[in-house]
């Protein structure tokens, strides 16, 4: 069965917010999903997009965008299409200095000397295809090429663990990954089993690094933060005070008009640049804490 989409952009947040609890109202038809978040290319536009099982109503669509001083709704529809199984054709594996992930359909593929991690398409963020996955691992094989040893990691924003189950592949020691959302928790932890690293990875629900285990492990030698601009410049002062002296922070979710921003954040914060990577329009910073 198709579906249709309805999204719209606007210049301020509360009404955004307040033109998302608008679209809830709608009931002929009624929508099946609302979506309102901001567009992280420093230009302070929100999107706000509602989800239909049949068309919606151009002229009720017309007056919200008109009462919020919206742009008119952008209507389209969704093919009804199997995406996992699309995604699975699509999706080939990933090289990530030592590290090749790749889906169950792709297990024959895996090269010899290398380590493999397991993300099924399903799992779709941090499957190692987008460019901050990618320059994480890329940046975790280059640290761990050059004599560290992670003796006490976390992942914090896990998402699928990728992060976190490739540093568990390379060292002996427990690692922890944490996400905000019980539900990404979950599939990091599903990941974790089809990897065979239980026991050495530890998924907990935590904003931040908020949560009792997570500060139980810490001070941390190396911490992964693949997340977006603004939660990893409120991360600053948390890193600090969670990272131990001599410690790397590997982040990303930064695009590179955003690096030096974030780089003079964690600068304040006691915690320097070691190393930029850039993988098309987005960047990885591996920084460091003076011993």
């Amino acid at each position: 069965m198709p579906t249709w989409t309805a999204f719209t952009k606007l210049a301020a947040k509360d009404r955004a917010e307040a033109l998302g609890l608008a679209l809830e109202d709608l009931v002929d038809p009624e929508p099946t999903g609302i979506g309102v978040f901001e567009i992280e290319d420093g230009s302070g536009t929100w999107e706000v997009g509602g989800y239909f099982l049949e068309v919606p109503n151009d002229v009720e669509l017309a007056l919200l965008a008109a009462a919020f001083d919206a742009k008119p709704f952008v209507v389209s529809e969704v093919p009804d299409t199997d995406w996992v199984d699309k995604v699975r054709r699509e999706l080939i594996p990933v090289e990530a200095g030592r590290f090749f992930v790749y889906g169950s359909h792709d297990a024959d593929k895996i090269p010899a000397g290398s380590e493999p991690l397991l993300i099924e398409a399903a799992m779709a963020f941090g499957t190692g295809h987008h460019g901050t996955t990618q320059g994480c691992l890329e940046a975790l094989d280059r640290v761990a090429a050059g004599g560290f040893v992670g003796q006490n990691v976390a992942d914090i924003g896990c998402g699928t663990a990728v992060l976190a189950m490739g540093a568990a592949r390379i060292w002996p020691n427990p690692v922890m990954a944490s996400d905000i959302d019980q539900v990404a928790v979950d599939v990091a932890q599903a990941n974790v089993r089809a990897n065979d690293l239980d026991g050495k990875v530890t998924c907990v629900e935590a904003a931040g690094f908020e949560n009792d285990a997570l500060k139980a492990r810490a001070p941390f030698d190396l911490v992964f933060a693949n997340i977006l601009k603004q939660p990893l410049i409120d991360l600053a002062p948390d890193m600090n005070t969670h990272l131990a002296p001599g410690g790397y922070a590997i982040l990303s979710g930064i695009l590179t008009r955003q690096a030096d921003e974030v780089i003079a954040v964690y600068a304040e914060n006691g915690i320097g640049l070691d190393r930029r990577d850039e993988i098309g329009d987005w960047v990885t910073l591996t920084l460091r804490k003076p011993e």
